[in-house]
């Protein structure tokens, strides 16, 4: 069973469990594009950062390490979507190391809706990292589409810094001391005309994110598993003295897997 189940103030009916002319069933990539287009309020900067996680039943953000074992096909072409929409995919080095990142690729099934927009031909990939301890040597850095930007504090080494220059990539310094700060990094990135912002975390990332107040919207997978073990859920790191509260924006089904939209309220 397929379902899309956008929340509005109406009641609107199931999707059909096709697209026309879909032998197998999938959505279709503009179906997909257009439930998860990001908004066109987004605030004075114009920035809008949006996450994209997946988890378990009972809150594993992966398995073994890696987020592949809990996802699923459905997973992939939504997570393959958010890409397309954005500007640039900020990701952590942990997660660059362990999930062995590559530059971000062109889609034609999505050159004309990016052109239309006004984005290049793919998003820029930007790695937060205090201490630079990345190898400069992989094509996420010497052959990307798109010059892949390194966001560091300004007390990064600066040897590793004339390393990611060497490399090709665009180095910014958005933190006085070793760390990123959050509300600088988006507004960096604004700045520089990337303005839809995708996290694809880690969950140390994606926790700095949301304690510093700038996560607009959560995009969760919820996988239909049960890992049990000591995995990390989708964000680890420094909390928030207050919850914050966020609104369920849209629901897709399939095969017991859910595929959530939550923005903030």
């Amino acid at each position: 069973m397929r379902r899309l189940f956008p929340v509005t103030d109406e009641t609107v009916p199931a999707a059909p469990a096709a697209s026309a002319g879909a032998a197998d069933g999938e959505w279709s990539l503009d179906e997909l594009a257009d439930a998860y287009a990001y908004p066109k309020e987004r605030g004075a900067s114009g920035a809008w950062l949006r996450a994209n996680m997946v988890s378990s039943l009972d809150g594993a953000a992966q398995h073994e390490g890696r987020s592949q074992p809990i996802s699923s096909d459905t997973d992939m072409r939504i997570f393959g979507t958010l890409r397309a929409l954005a500007d640039v995919v900020v990701v952590g080095a942990e997660t660059v190391r362990l999930e062995g990142y590559r530059p971000a690729r062109a889609r034609e099934a999505f050159a004309a809706r990016r052109a239309a927009a006004g984005q290049g031909p793919a998003p820029a990939i930007a790695v937060v990292s205090a201490s630079l301890n990345l190898d400069f040597s992989l094509p996420l850095f010497t052959s990307p589409l798109v010059p892949t930007l390194v966001l560091t504090g300004a007390t990064a080494p600066v040897d590793r810094v004339r390393a990611a220059r060497e490399a090709g990539a665009e180095v910014l310094v958005v933190g006085d001391g070793a760390a990123v700060e959050p509300p600088r990094m988006v507004e960096a990135l604004a700045a520089r005309g990337l303005t839809r912002l995708l996290t694809e975390g880690g969950p140390r990332l994606l926790a700095q994110f949301i304690a510093a107040g700038v996560l607009d919207e959560l995009c969760l997978t919820v996988s239909p598993v049960l890992t049990a073990g000591r995995a990390q859920r989708i964000a680890d790191g420094p909390g928030v003295s207050v919850p914050e509260r966020f609104a369920l924006a849209s629901v897709l089904e399939e095969a017991g897997f859910l595929f959530t939209q939550y923005r903030r309220i």
